[in-house]
């Protein structure tokens, strides 16, 4: 399977679905809810979310009949292909979506190629707020606007990534102790904190504002993000050499069995 290819076939399919939100950026769209987690961010869907998949699909769908790919999307109901098939797409065609209909950055386009074990395989990143496309390709390093890209951590304090406010946050006191003890381990100055994006780019802004963080407490609700959230990050993490795990350090469960929701174990990225 040429993986260089298929990325390249990835990548326009997730800069065509950044034009989309780009000609919506500014309008007013009617806010939906579907079926989802117990959180209201992974409630809500657009019209521009189903209009990124279509696009999206139009790239990716002659793929999967010509090198039988399965297919997960985050606006399609699960086919159970991901379980059959050798390797699987795995799509969120907008996510940050509040972000996206509060109109402030924190919204990404996110296309992974995914191995029926759960190893990523190509991780693809559209940042349309920024026009910055970041991608990777297993044992072939990672990207950033086309050009090889190299992590330089300058801060002297630690960055906490998150999607709500910390002090809005269930368990935010765990959460506050488990950053001071990264504060203090390192030896940095202090903690600040970036809210407001959706999953995908807080664990980008987590490798612009190092050392920083991103995590998600493992929790019996339903919610914590599906496997589309973390799928294309996890790729450039691992090329990067930095962790994206679940929260005990594990792999990333990226081919699920019973559902998409990652709530049971947790997620943990860092560049530190």
């Amino acid at each position: 399977m040429d993986l260089q290819h298929l990325a390249n076939i990835a990548i326009e399919a997730a800069l065509s679905a950044g034009k989309i939100i780009q000609k919506y950026i500014n309008e007013n769209i009617i806010v939906e809810k579907k079926v989802a987690g117990s959180n209201y961010a992974s409630q809500v869907v657009t019209k521009v979310d189903r209009e990124c998949e279509r696009v999206i699909l139009s790239h990716l769908k002659p793929t999967c009949k010509a090198l039988d790919i399965g297919l997960l999307s985050e606006e399609t109901e699960d086919d159970g292909s991901r379980f059959e098939k050798d390797f699987f797409w795995c799509i969120d065609p907008l996510d940050g979506t509040l972000a996206f209909i509060n109109k402030q950055p924190g919204f990404s386009v996110a296309i992974a190629l995914i191995a029926k074990d759960g190893t990523p395989v190509i991780g693809v990143v559209f940042d349309p707020s920024t026009e910055t496309l970041y991608h990777a390709i297993k044992r072939n390093g990672v990207y950033k606007n086309r050009m090889p890209w190299t992590i330089k951590n300058t801060n002297d304090y630690l960055t906490y990534l998150t999607d709500k406010k910390l002090r809005d946050t269930p368990k935010f006191t765990e959460i506050q102790e488990i950053l001071c003890k990264y504060e203090v381990n390192l030896g940095l100055k202090g903690i600040k904190e970036i809210s407001g994006a959706g999953a995908v780019m807080n664990a980008i802004f987590v490798l612009d504002n190092g050392p920083a963080c991103f995590l998600k407490l493992p929790k019996k609700e339903v919610g914590g993000g599906s496997i589309w959230d973390f799928a294309a990050t996890a790729c450039i993490y691992h090329e990067l050499g930095l962790p994206a795990t679940n929260f005990n350090g594990g792999a990333l469960d990226l081919n699920k069995k019973d559902g998409t929701f990652m709530n049971h174990q947790g997620v943990y990225y860092s560049n530190t």
